[in-house]
């Protein structure tokens, strides 16, 4: 089953997805998370987009805060953005991010990986 995003949300994660190439095609294959964190960071706010660096993300039970999510990037309010450096993008990785999606009630997160000798590219929906 494919879901269909809402055209603007699609657009973004597009805009988003570019930028993860441009700073891969850039810096390569490397260096460490924060590394490729900060220079996407740059990259996203030099094309004009709203970023947030390590947003949090509270997890509720009866009325409780029982835990805090941060997510690496999130893109105007509306995409997370997961990054790793791995071998691979795995189930553990998907699940992850669909965690932070539960927690923030957004439409859609990327997972960009860094660590492979190109970059790997993965929606995620709730």
């Amino acid at each position: 089953m494919r879901v269909v995003l809402d055209q603007r949300i699609e657009a973004l994660t597009e805009r988003v997805i570019g930028a993860g190439f441009e700073v891969f095609n850039t810096l390569g294959q490397g260096f460490v998370e924060s590394v490729y964190q900060n220079a996407l960071v740059h990259e996203l706010r030099s094309r004009s987009l709203d970023v947030g660096l390590e947003v949090p993300f509270g997890i509720s039970y009866k009325g409780s805060c029982v835990g805090t999510y941060f997510a690496d990037i999130v893109v105007e309010d509306q995409v997370i953005v997961e990054l790793k450096v791995a071998e691979a993008i795995g189930q553990p990785h998907i699940k992850q991010v669909v965690n932070y999606l539960r927690a923030s009630r957004m439409p859609v997160g990327l997972l960009l990986n860094f660590g492979t000798p190109s970059l790997t590219v993965r929606r995620v929906l709730p």
